[in-house]
């Protein structure tokens, strides 16, 4: 059998560096809740990121749950959101007993479509809820425009977004808060784990106290809340990981030129064009078989039989998933159901050699 080749790969510092990183915890024996390593992790996300209010979490899902709780919406409130993502984010939404008003995506970069979501604003929106895919960036002004016409808080998932900048600015500094995922899986990993940003310092006094149980202080709990803290050995991972991040995303960049070498021009086969003025990450690798000569399936079945992983990422959408399907309707939102019905995240890691890339290209191409 060929070598397996995964979707994706974790980056790892090497065993040594983090090993030296962790080695004080050995001697403060201060594993969780806000410790030394988990402050300098903080600190140095801030100085890279160019934001003044980092938090740091236990996982992606729960950081952007407890960030939009901080906002304190009313309950039953309506936020505009989209189809084409994680689960996770409309999860985050209904658990903060707020109602999801799905808005469909563009056909261009499947980010949300800002031409039709002000039809979806009534007296009850309170916010837009919007996921950057891919390593790709919605399209913040517009959003930002509709946001401060209405009166709306903006809340980014981020997830697939570390290391993204538009015009020199980090993908994180949009909105009101953002969310990225630091799960083993994503560009920059920290084992699990979630950042979230914010621009008001009120609200992020208020996420000081949400992420610990709602504790202001040891004796005093202001809110009904979770624990969603990172604890020290994932900070020295993250800050490990940090120190290797710019030559990873270089390497992935190095994949996905050899992916649109190979794939760009083909009939049927539909790849997203590069953002003006955006410096992607390369998270994923995402193809669109629309109309070639093998179903995204079959393309799927194809790279299975060689040992090769690809993923249907985002399949399906969220109103088709068993717990929303009976309040939504998914023929409402076409493009995204198309998009999920087409694409496939070729695999993507920064230890992809052009070697693989070219074998599995092959394999797509084979007539």
């Amino acid at each position: 059998m060929n070598k397996l080749i995964a979707v994706t790969k974790s980056s790892m510092p090497s065993f040594e560096e983090y090993c030296e990183e962790i080695k004080s915890l050995w001697d403060s024996r201060w594993l969780s809740n806000r410790g030394a390593i988990h402050k300098e992790f903080e600190r140095l996300l801030q100085e890279r990121m160019g934001v003044d209010y980092v938090t740091l979490y236990a996982n992606g899902h729960v950081a952007l749950e407890v960030a939009i709780d901080a906002f304190r919406f009313p309950k039953g409130s309506e936020v505009i959101t989209t189809p084409y993502t994680h689960c996770s984010t409309t999860h985050s939404i209904v658990r903060n007993g707020l109602v999801p008003v799905f808005c469909d995506v563009n056909d261009r970069d499947y980010t949300i479509d800002v031409e039709q979501i002000e039809k979806y604003i009534t007296d009850k929106t309170v916010a837009i809820v919007a996921t950057h895919v891919y390593g790709l960036l919605c399209d913040v002004d517009a959003i930002d425009r509709i946001a401060k016409k209405y009166h709306l808080k903006v809340i980014y998932d981020a997830a697939h977004a570390f290391g993204v900048k538009r015009n020199g600015v980090d993908a994180i500094s949009f909105g009101d808060a953002s969310m990225i995922s630091c799960h083993a899986t994503k560009v920059f990993h920290t084992i699990e784990g979630g950042i979230v940003a914010f621009k008001d310092k009120d609200i992020y006094d208020r996420i000081e106290s949400l992420v610990n149980f709602g504790f202001k202080g040891p004796e005093e709990v202001q809110y009904i809340s979770t624990n969603a803290r990172m604890n020290e050995f994932e900070a020295a991972m993250g800050i490990c990981n940090l120190r290797h991040i710019d030559d990873e995303i270089a390497r992935r960049k190095i994949a996905a030129d050899r992916y649109v070498e190979h794939l760009s021009g083909v009939t049927g086969i539909h790849l997203i064009a590069p953002q003006d003025g955006v410096t992607s990450n390369y998270a994923y690798f995402p193809v669109f078989f629309d109309g070639y000569k093998y179903n995204r399936n079959e393309v799927q079945e194809k790279l299975k039989k060689e040992n090769i992983l690809a993923r249907k990422y985002f399949y399906p959408i969220v109103p088709d998933m068993k717990c929303y399907k009976e309040t939504y309707s998914a023929k409402d939102y076409p493009v995204s159901r198309h998009a999920a019905e087409t694409v496939l995240a070729l695999p993507m890691f920064s230890d992809l050699s052009v070697e693989d890339v070219d074998t599995i290209c092959k394999i797509v191409l084979d007539k």
